[in-house]
C-alpha cells in the first residue's frame, strides 16, 4: 500500500467515526493544484491555530470561515473552545499526520476543502489529535471551516 493510499484510508476512517454513515469524496484535480491548495489551506489554518493558541478566541472567530462564523456565535465559540480544550493544558508543538483535499465532507455545503489533522503536544506528556478544516471561500481565500480535538 502506498502511502498516499494509507493517508486516505485514514482519513476516511476518522471521517467514518466522527460521522457515521457519511463519506468523503476527493475531487480529481491535478497533483500540482492539490498541493498548492493544501499548502495554502496549511499556511491559513497555522496563523488561526497561531489565534487559538493564543487564547485570542474572538479574532479566531473573525477570521474563521463564513459558514463556521454562521454556525455559531462568538460567545457559543468562546465557551465551545476553553471548553475543548481545558483538559489538555497549554498545547505546543503540532505536526501534520494527514493533509486531504476533498470537495464534499459531512454535514458541509460542496466546496473546497483541505481536512488537516495534527499530532500536538499537551500538558504533561500527554498528546492530542487536532483536526482543522480550512475551506476555499468565493474571494479564493482559505479560512478555518471547522475544528475538532481530541486525545490520542
Amino acid at each position: 500500500m502506498t502511502r498516499s493510499t494509507i493517508v486516505l484510508c485514514v482519513l476516511a476512517l476518522t471521517i467514518a467515526l466522527i460521522c457515521p454513515g457519511r463519506s468523503v469524496r476527493a475531487q480529481v484535480i491535478p497533483k500540482a493544484d492539490t498541493a498548492a491548495a493544501i499548502a495554502q489551506a496549511q499556511s491559513a489554518a497555522s496563523a488561526w491555530l497561531t489565534l487559538v493558541d493564543g487564547g485570542n478566541y474572538a479574532a479566531s472567530f473573525d477570521s474563521a470561515a463564513a459558514v463556521f462564523r454562521h454556525a455559531l456565535t462568538t460567545d457559543q465559540w468562546q465557551a465551545a473552545v476553553k471548553q475543548a480544550r481545558a483538559p489538555f493544558g497549554p498545547l505546543s508543538a503540532r505536526h501534520v499526520i494527514v493533509a486531504q483535499y476533498a470537495t464534499t465532507l459531512p454535514n458541509a455545503p460542496p466546496g473546497e476543502y483541505v481536512v488537516l489533522q495534527y499530532e500536538t503536544a499537551a500538558a504533561k506528556g500527554q498528546h492530542v489529535i487536532e483536526t482543522v478544516t480550512p475551506m476555499r471561500e468565493a474571494n479564493g481565500r482559505w479560512r478555518v471551516s471547522g475544528y475538532y480535538i481530541k486525545p490520542k
